[in-house]
């Protein structure tokens, strides 16, 4: 396996000697179906190379940004609407549970509600007619 990545890095070496020393060069630069190589080509090539990568580079980072906000965005969403859900659950809960222990409650209800009533008639005004 060792012998067999050295052969294939060597290879690839090789390649890229012969590439460099090779004489066609990498890129041509056409003007009007003219090449333009020389001192020019290589600034042209090297400006118009170096001019893409920065608005690459600008692209990348402001979808980024439109990225970042529009996933916390989503996220907010998310998180709210697993509380709405939750805190519906938990209402659903305690009805249910009230429900459940209404007809237990009824003894501690009945004197309570005599109670109240007791109070509520001695707080009202007698009638005269």
């Amino acid at each position: 396996m060792k012998d067999r990545t050295a052969l294939i890095l060597l290879f690839l070496f090789a390649l890229l000697c012969w590439s460099v020393f090779d004489g066609q060069g990498g890129t041509t630069f056409m003007v009007d179906g003219n090449p333009v190589d020389g001192p020019l080509g290589a600034l042209l090539e090297l400006v118009f190379a170096g001019g893409g990568m920065l608005l690459g580079g600008a692209i990348l980072l402001l979808v980024g940004g439109i990225l970042a906000v529009v996933f916390a965005g989503v996220g907010i969403v998310c998180i709210g609407s697993l509380g709405v859900g939750a805190a519906a659950l938990v209402l659903a809960l305690v009805l249910v549970m009230a429900l459940v222990a209404a007809p237990f409650m009824l003894p501690l209800l009945l004197p309570l509600a005599l109670v109240w009533y007791l109070a509520r008639r001695s707080r009202r005004q007698p009638r005269v007619a």
